[in-house]
């Protein structure tokens, strides 16, 4: 049988402190889908635009899906280097997430060599793009211009995290639990905060994507036909 050599102080921060975050973003996060909710949706007060292509409905889901359509979307259509970066950064906000549940429980699927090396390829990257939007942010003059200071709290908070998501990832806790503590820890407070800052936007796009994709299929005129763009 193999001696736990884990401290108490990252027993905690792995299990009780993870729980704690998780279980009050997500309560803040009921509550404010249950605040959404109280209010009636809008209504079409125009009759349906009669086009046999689209309806309500498939306005509404392909609109829904639309982030992963680069090309339905002029942005990313005209700058697929930004939609690169957007795909690799939440790639790896959403790998360190996962690593935060599986390091403390099955520490087993993410010990192998080529698991640790896929991880801290995936940070690695998402660390670097992570820089290169903190430099556009502060260089752009209209990026700046529209930038609050939870943006550049929020975007260096994840450049951070994302940093200490690559020492971790080997998740050796003989040769020092320091990288593992600070992960955690700040795995534990980016959860909190989160749902006070600009990040929660994902929680609302749900809603506002299928609203404008519902009402604009009802009138016909979404999804754009091929070769109707302007």
């Amino acid at each position: 049988m193999e001696l736990d050599t884990t401290s108490p102080l990252l027993h905690f921060a792995e299990d009780k402190l993870q729980i704690f975050a998780l279980s009050f973003k997500a309560l803040v996060y009921i509550l404010k889908i249950r605040w959404i909710l109280k209010f009636p949706a809008g209504k079409d007060r125009q009759a349906p635009g009669g086009s046999p292509d689209t309806s309500a409905q498939k306005g509404a889901i392909h609109s829904l899906f639309n982030i992963a359509l680069p090309w339905e979307m002029a942005s990313t259509r005209q700058h697929p280097f930004f939609y690169v970066q957007f795909v690799i950064f939440h790639i790896g906000v959403a790998a360190s997430i996962l690593m935060s549940l599986l390091i403390p429980y099955v520490p087993e699927w993410i010990a192998g060599r080529a698991a640790v090396v896929a991880l801290q390829s995936i940070f690695a990257a998402a660390f670097l793009v992570g820089l290169v939007r903190m430099a556009r942010r502060l260089t752009d003059p209209y990026i700046r211009g529209i930038s609050t200071p939870d943006d550049y709290f929020s975007l260096a908070l994840l450049v951070v995290w994302l940093g200490f998501s690559f020492l971790a990832a080997p998740n050796d806790r003989q040769s020092g639990e320091w990288p593992l503590l600070a992960y955690f820890f700040l795995t534990a407070f980016f959860l909190v905060y989160v749902p006070f800052s600009k990040i929660s936007h994902y929680l609302f796009y749900p809603f506002a994507r299928w609203y404008l994709g519902r009402t604009l299929g009802h009138r016909g005129v979404y999804p754009v036909k091929s070769g109707a763009r302007a």
